[in-house]
């Protein structure tokens, strides 16, 4: 009996990953959109994939019933077609983003729905369902203060503080992020972190000369392969590299069409809540970036610290303050949803869409982490204690998330113990 056992188990877990399937399809679509002219910004693009992602989720969950919902609460009609309410919590949520690329959208739907073999009955419900939670989901989010508008922001001009980097010497982006309502902490300030060091502390003189001397354009002391990792982790936004590393795990360890949903969801409301946090701290201390730290030196009081006022990063500086970092932030919170996942010790690779051919291979997550760490410094964008800070924010922010959200049913329990 034993081979027919393995046999079944093996079909179920195809059945499984192939009913996944529509959820990395969409998170591809998701993924290409942010990317596609005009770019949305990585602040930004943790937002968007947390809506879109929260959206699928819910519309999953709210026929699957396994995990509390994340807003919606589940009130689908049993035995409406899953994939369905994935496939239209995906597209009715990119619409409402992304109205400009409805035509693109529109071929996927219908690219999907010819793979679905439920039955028109359930497809129909399925499909009614997941509207109902992309709608419900687009309204509370268009509250969270958001889309306010604000005055520009300029910073300042003493000595540590920020102010419009080159080439573009762009406003501080996105201001209203740090006071935008999260998804699962309780507030932006909830994990503020203590702040950069003093300009004329040891660790600011430490943290400077790295950058000084690694992050420079040219003729910086830097590895072939630091500076393709500085590249690499510039290239596309946080969710480009953890969406597809949270698909890859969650097929190669034969993660159900649920399961799979409430991973990416997690990831990414991890992502977006650690991006606000990130965002608090950010415009509360408003600290200068390495090139306008760099080539003002003289200016900090600091005898340690010479400036070069001809230095310039190996990549273009972001438009906002410099501690902590953004990328820090949002990889620290996915790395560590994933660790918990998975366990601490799991080999994996990430790839971009915006570096195609390029794989960064780590053996756990906290080597991810250092990569993202070294690749911010050694692009000259951030010092060091900027990305030390926020991967711990990250990780603070995925902490409180996987013990508040998307929590598994008693129903849910109760069938995994039989």
């Amino acid at each position: 009996m034993k081979p027919i056992l393995s046999i079944s188990l093996g079909l179920a877990l195809a059945s499984s990953a192939a009913l996944a399937d529509v959820i990395k399809d969409w998170n591809l679509v998701l993924i290409k959109a942010t990317e596609t002219a005009p770019v949305t910004p990585a602040p930004i693009t943790t937002r968007v994939t947390a809506i879109v992602q929260a959206a699928v989720f819910d519309a999953v969950n709210g026929i699957e019933r396994h995990y509390t919902p994340i807003f919606v609460q589940p009130a689908a009609p049993e035995g409406a077609s899953v994939q369905a309410a994935a496939v239209e919590a995906a597209y009715v949520t990119l619409v409402d983003l992304y109205p400009a690329q409805q035509a693109t959208f529109d071929q996927q739907r219908t690219a999907s729905l010819a793979q679905i073999t439920d039955n028109n009955l359930a497809v129909q419900q399925g499909l009614a369902w997941g509207q109902t939670v992309a709608n419900q989901i687009w309204t509370w989010k268009s509250q969270d203060g958001f889309s306010n508008t604000v005055a520009a922001y300029l910073g300042g001009t003493n000595p540590g503080q920020w102010r419009p980097t080159p080439p573009a010497m762009a406003a501080g982006l996105a201001p209203q992020l740090a006071t935008t309502t999260p998804w699962v902490i309780r507030s932006p300030s909830q994990f503020r972190l203590a702040g950069p060091p003093a300009l004329t502390s040891d660790q600011y003189t430490a943290d400077f000369n790295e950058t000084k001397s690694m992050g420079v354009a040219a003729n910086s002391g830097r590895t072939a392969d630091q500076t393709l990792s500085a590249n690499f982790w510039q290239a596309g936004n946080p969710p480009d590299y953890w969406d597809q590393a949270v698909l890859s795990l969650a097929e190669q360890n034969n993660y159900s069409i649920s399961d799979t949903a409430r991973l990416l969801a997690l990831v990414n409301l991890g992502m977006a809540d650690a991006m606000i946090g990130c965002w608090d701290s950010k415009y509360t201390y408003s600290s200068w970036r390495p090139i306008t730290a760099i080539q003002l030196a003289d200016t900090d009081g600091n005898d340690a610290t010479a400036p070069d006022p001809s230095w310039t990063p190996l990549i273009v500086t972001p438009p906002f303050p410099e501690y902590p970092s953004a990328h820090s932030c949002a990889s620290g919170a996915a790395a560590h949803i994933l660790a918990g996942a998975f366990g601490e010790a799991t080999s994996f690779g990430i790839v971009s869409l915006a570096m195609p051919g390029v794989t960064r291979q780590y053996h756990n997550f906290s080597e991810a982490l250092e990569d993202v760490k070294n690749a911010r410094v050694f692009g000259g964008i951030h010092f060091r204690t900027a990305t030390i800070d926020g991967t711990s924010l990250g990780i603070a922010v995925a902490d409180y998330v996987m013990q508040n959200a998307l929590s598994p049913t008693e129903r849910h329990r109760d069938s995994e113990r039989h």
